[in-house]
């Protein structure tokens, strides 16, 4: 019998020989049918648009920055014509796109950065790639094994939230005494709404009627966890959702001030401690005998639907990642303002310092070409050396494509 306090008062309980509390009993859930597309169920809808976002971001940024530095700016046949002098940029705006891609898919690309800007944009999204794709694995992999149920409710708080799925206990039971008298709020206005339907439409007679109506569809019945369990492990359309709602237990009544009830609270204890009453449990509820017929077990399939699932991964989880990834661009970029600020003010740069910064930016902005070509026709030696110390670390302000230079003062 189930102790409670009303009980308590008329008669003496032993020690409870078996633990209980309420628990709701519905009809079995049907696994979710296999999506199309639920390859992208591990991250949420707003990560993968992060990440395009990140990857658009990426590729711009790393086209700008090699443009920029004059050390992606590279003489690639010095055995031509030394006068005829064509440099080359590998990171154009299709190739820095080529070279996101290729990273993000863990493939890399035949394009490579030389400067110190460029790496730490390569390298920072390098990095970002390695955590995203980890985190996506391990989730589709708990995706994968997790088996999706189609659970309308999962705890008694989701009954209590709404009024599409009806719900009841047994009329006069112990169930129906503690929500009746429940100080919690939620199980009050449970309460309240099993009332205003009558005792038809939320009361049964016998945990068989509960049953026939749970089976029945859009009913949740709500009962002692030992005799649901009792029914779930012998009928697999019937399944237990969520924890226990109180916790009680199961005590045998003697009259008051009976003699026999600390005796039988120590065989009860007795019992307890060498496992007898857990091997018994086992045998008659959960149907774990050697005996059973294992057509009466519903042992393949999960008879407790929890609220625990696989979720996918949103801004909160893997959010900091992005946060780096930003970090990254911003350190690459104030590298390269050193890079080329260094380019302009170094010794050996007198022809390029003559050009002046706005015609170089100007070209570095507005012009789309990956190749320049420079004619030169100087006599000088020192001259030459300077120029070529100029054009094989830093771009030209201005796209010259047939133009020969005989005096350095022509680059202004």
């Amino acid at each position: 019998m189930t102790i409670n306090y009303a009980r308590e008062t008329v008669i003496d309980f032993t020690k409870p020989f078996m633990n209980l509390g309420i628990s709701i009993l519905f009809k079995a859930p049907k696994p979710q049918p296999t999506e199309l597309f639920s390859f992208m169920n591990p991250l949420a809808l707003e990560i993968w648009l992060y990440i395009l976002f990140a990857y658009v971001l990426v590729s711009i940024t790393i086209w700008i920055i090699a443009r920029f530095s004059p050390y992606e700016w590279a003489y690639p046949n010095p055995c031509q014509d030394r006068n005829r002098l064509v440099f080359q940029n590998d990171f154009t705006l299709p190739n820095s796109f080529w070279f996101a891609i290729g990273t993000l898919m863990q493939q890399g690309s035949d394009v490579n950065p030389k400067a110190a800007s460029t790496r730490i944009v390569g390298g920072i999204w390098w990095f970002f790639t390695l955590i995203m794709i980890s985190s996506y694995t391990a989730n589709l992999a708990a995706f994968l094994t997790v088996e999706r149920m189609a659970t309308p409710i999962e705890s008694a708080e989701d009954l209590a939230k709404q009024s599409n799925i009806g719900y009841g206990t047994l009329a006069g039971g112990s169930t129906m005494t503690f929500f009746r008298d429940s100080k919690v709020g939620n199980y009050q206005k449970m309460w309240r709404y099993m009332e205003s339907k009558g005792e038809n439409e939320s009361f049964v007679t016998s945990y068989e009627s509960g049953v026939e109506k749970v089976l029945s569809g859009n009913y949740a019945f709500l009962g002692e966890s030992t005799m649901l369990d009792y029914l779930v492990q012998r009928n697999c359309n019937l399944t237990q959702i969520g924890d226990l709602i109180d916790s009680k237990g199961y005590g045998i009544a003697t009259p008051k001030g009976s003699k026999w009830r600390d005796k039988i609270s120590q065989a009860i204890l007795f019992l307890q401690e060498k496992g007898v009453i857990q091997m018994y449990y086992n045998k008659w509820w959960r149907n774990k005998s050697q005996s059973t017929s294992s057509s009466t077990h519903c042992s393949t399939k999960p008879r407790v639907v929890d609220s625990v699932k696989a979720n996918a991964l949103g801004i909160v989880n893997i959010g900091g990642i992005f946060v780096v990834l930003l970090c990254g661009l911003a350190v690459a970029v104030i590298v390269a303002i050193m890079e080329f600020c260094w380019s302009n003010s170094s010794s050996e740069m007198q022809l390029w310092s003559s050009v002046g910064v706005i015609p170089a930016l100007k070209f570095l902005l507005l012009s789309m070409e990956k190749t320049f070509l420079i004619l030169t026709s100087l006599s000088s030696p020192i001259v030459k050396r300077n120029m070529k110390l100029l054009l094989n670390q830093i771009a030209p302000s201005v796209f010259y494509s047939a133009m020969e230079i005989t005096d350095p003062r022509q680059l202004q």
